[in-house]
């Protein structure tokens, strides 16, 4: 082995070990005193370590039994159960802690009390709050819309290796259009539970890399006979917002709605968005059964600006001389979509349950692409897509104890079957060029347990197979306007078989400090917008266009993770480092217009996160987390991979400053800076490092609660995206986001 590369492994050693002690010890200094402290309901803290078991039936269990057993701290000891009797009724009344499904991750939950007080207006910069999470925005940060969550560090790719569920069930579709956050209301969500890596692979399938984030929503369940809210507010660049909700309770059933309506004119020329979201369930509950129907929609609206060019060689730098200005001032884009999803949850005795449920997503997407001015209709696009997602996904719920061991089962199998097409254009009513038909159908089975094998120690392990098959098809009109020597991309009929791995380990030396570790092998197959581009389609040194065949290689990763939790009184601290290595990445080449599978890449680091509450007024928070993301082999080994902060950190401060009349929220958020997208080399500028505050004071008053917000308080000017010029140096084209907005809103319960 050389030098150099010994050398750069024991700075990589050193890197790591410093990234993840010396936030430690920062944030353990107020451990001594929070012995001391008696903890209040009045501020409830961002649990580091589950209070219930996280992602744990993918849907919240409704049985006696598994309410008994789901409440259940993870630091009690365990009880003896007595065996069960014979008539398979109803669990006996004495609990026993069940084991995290996925015992040995690292796992933040942020409650609804928290989204409420926080100063992030999206949900997107409430997650960016949890150490190891970084946004990237193209459209000037409108309300979150199309801003992309990544956990560990993919960069371009995160929205493909970051997997979202709603009430524990996927949502993510074949296409890279990713999960739109802004789209779910936000009061409709009662809590947000991120487990990083990719050990959720085992439960839920591809696009896990990075990690899990569930959004699990209200319902009206145990809720009063009749309730509702509405609020309104108005902010910066013309926002004005409405919400509403409303529920009911009648003996067993339940209805709940939520709906937002967001108008904005926009942070840049051509930024308007127009959204409207709305989320409605009904479910039947009793004490061994429950069912339910959700349906949901969405209408969006948005005007992609463009970026804004700088390049020193011709003097231009549209940053500083037209920092709101559109590039592209008439590109716009188009969606509608709508689910429904339906199905219970039945008691079968013994600690068993039957889960059953399935649903349809139709999504709908126009988008417009005229380019810049002065306009040549030889550059317009127009591109119509509409994709299509049936599921059903029936499973089995254990909780039960084996030999004396307190148990958590869960098995089932997934089916997901998924149609795209796609007419690619010149403009709306002219013939396409190109007419995309892709189908795909997922088949799998997993099998995941955890055992209390000691009452101070889970272990837990899993494994998935999976088998898609996959037809594509392009079907080209050399007759249509603006063809310009496009090929005609191969057919493609293919299938193959996958697995994910998980196994993890926890152990509790007493109700204060807590071990961890896991590791896990995942894979990623291509969506369809890759395959669609996948090639190379054009060949920029000889000025031609080569067939593209649809074919892409899978992605795979094996990771493993350590780390620590501790809860002493009023503090609590979880930190943890990993390793990822990862095969056939798969990325965009916006020179060639096409995706290709990478030279094998790694991601490590370390994340530590910690609250702490000074008083029954006052809680603060904070995290710190160290993100590499290199190439391991070709020519571009020990590069940094585009779009990853080695360094991101959060910290706030809550204060209930006068019996909820008046609370105080204050977060600031640091990123250092970045390699720029397309910059694989390491030799353009790297979009800079920067920071942002954001204060808040909201109260309530009997029925009545309002909020006044400032973002980015001290008006900082930056941009998370950039994309390099793959041939002039200094040249690239970034994509600015606000400076200081303000935002006012107030409403009303009944």
């Amino acid at each position: 082995m050389s030098p150099i590369i010994t050398a750069a492994k024991r700075r990589r050693v050193c890197l790591l070990a410093s990234s993840f002690l010396v936030p430690i010890v920062c944030l353990g200094v107020p451990a001594a005193h929070a012995q001391q402290t008696a903890p209040s309901d009045q501020l409830p803290a961002i649990e580091v370590n589950p209070p219930k078991p996280v992602i744990r039936d993918r849907i919240e269990p409704s049985s006696e039994w598994a309410s008994r057993l789901g409440r259940v701290t993870r630091t009690q000891t365990p009880q003896t159960i007595p065996v069960a009797q014979p008539s398979g009724g109803p669990a006996p009344a004495a609990t026993t802690a069940v084991p995290n499904i996925l015992a040995g991750a690292s796992t933040t939950v942020i409650t609804a009390e928290e989204i409420a007080r926080s100063p992030a207006q999206t949900v997107h910069e409430v997650i960016a709050q949890v150490p190891g999470v970084q946004l990237t925005s193209l459209f000037g940060g409108v309300n979150g819309t199309g801003t992309t969550v990544d956990l560990r560090g993919f960069g371009a790719t995160a929205v493909s290796n970051t997997l979202i569920l709603i009430n524990g069930r996927r949502v993510n579709d074949i296409d890279m259009q990713g999960v739109d956050l802004s789209t779910i209301p936000r009061d409709s969500i009662q809590r947000i539970e991120i487990t990083k890596g990719n050990s959720g692979a085992v439960l839920y399938g591809d696009n896990a890399m990075g990690g899990v984030i569930n959004i699990v929503t209200k319902t009206g369940v145990t809720g009063p006979p009749l309730a509702a809210r509405i609020e309104v507010g108005g902010g910066s660049f013309g926002q004005r917002q409405v919400a509403a909700s409303a529920s009911a309770n009648a003996g067993p059933w339940s209805t709940s709605f939520y709906g937002n309506q967001i108008n904005s004119d926009g942070y840049r020329v051509n930024n308007k968005l127009a959204q409207h979201n709305a989320v409605g369930d009904i479910r039947y509950t009793t004490p061994d059964l429950t069912a339910y129907l959700t349906l949901s929609g969405d209408d969006v609206r948005l005007g992609f600006p463009g970026g804004r060019l700088v390049d020193p060689s011709i003097g231009v730098n549209q940053l500083v001389t037209d920092r709101k200005g559109a590039a592209t001032p008439f590109d716009h884009a188009e969606k509608q979509g709508a689910n429904a999803t339906a199905g219970f949850i039945k008691s079968l005795g013994y600690g068993a349950e039957l889960i059953v449920d399935g649903g349809v997503r139709d999504k709908k997407q126009q988008g417009t692409f005229m380019g810049g001015v002065p306009l040549s209709t030889f550059n317009f696009t127009y591109v119509d897509a509409k994709l299509q997602t049936w599921s059903l996904t029936p499973r089995l719920s254990i909780k039960n104890v084996v030999f004396g061991m307190p148990s958590n089962i869960l098995t089932g199998i997934d089916f997901y079957d998924a149609t795209f097409h796609q007419n690619r254009g010149a403009f709306v009513g002219a013939p396409p060029i190109h007419m995309y038909d892709l189908s795909q159908q997922t088949v799998a089975a997993y099998w995941q347990q955890t055992i209390g094998i000691l009452p101070t120690t889970d272990f837990s392990y899993g494994g998935r197979i999976q088998h898609f098959s996959l037809s594509a098809r392009d079907r080209l009109d050399p007759t249509a306007p603006n063809y310009f020597g496009d090929a005609q991309a191969m057919p493609l009929d293919t299938g193959e078989t996958n697995h994910a791995l998980h196994i993890g380990l926890e152990h509790r030396f007493n109700d204060v400090f807590a071990v961890f570790g896991r590791a896990a092998h995942a894979f990623r197959t291509p969506n369809v917008d890759e395959r669609v581009s996948s090639g190379p389609k054009f060949d920029p040194t000889f000025f031609f266009a080569i067939p593209g065949n649809f074919a892409l290689k899978t992605q795979t990763s094996n990771d493993v993770e350590g780390g620590f939790r501790i809860k002493a009184g009023a503090f609590t601290l979880q930190s943890s480092i990993y390793d990822m290595e990862l095969t056939n990445e798969i990325l965009f080449n916006p020179v060639g217009f096409f995706n290709y599978n990478l030279d094998p890449t790694r991601r490590y680091g370390s994340e530590t996160s910690a609250t702490f509450r000074a008083s029954d007024t006052v809680l603060f928070r904070g995290g710190f987390a160290y993100t590499r993301a290199v190439f391991r082999e070709g020519p571009f080994t020990g590069n940094d991979v585009p779009l990853v902060s080695r360094y991101t950190a959060s910290g706030g401060v809550t204060w209930n400053a006068w019996q909820k009349y008046l609370v105080v929220d204050a977060t600031v958020r640091y990123w250092s800076d970045r390699r720029m997208d397309n910059d694989q080399p390491n030799t353009q500028p790297l979009i800079p490092a920067n920071a942002t505050v954001d204060f808040k004071l909201s109260g309530e008053y009997d029925r009545y609660f309002w909020s006044v917000s400032v973002n980015n308080v001290f008006n900082a000017l930056y941009y998370d995206y950039a994309i390099a010029s793959a041939f002039t140096p200094d040249r690239f084209n970034a994509y600015p986001l606000p400076g200081r907005t303000f935002w006012v809103k107030a409403g009303a319960t009944f």
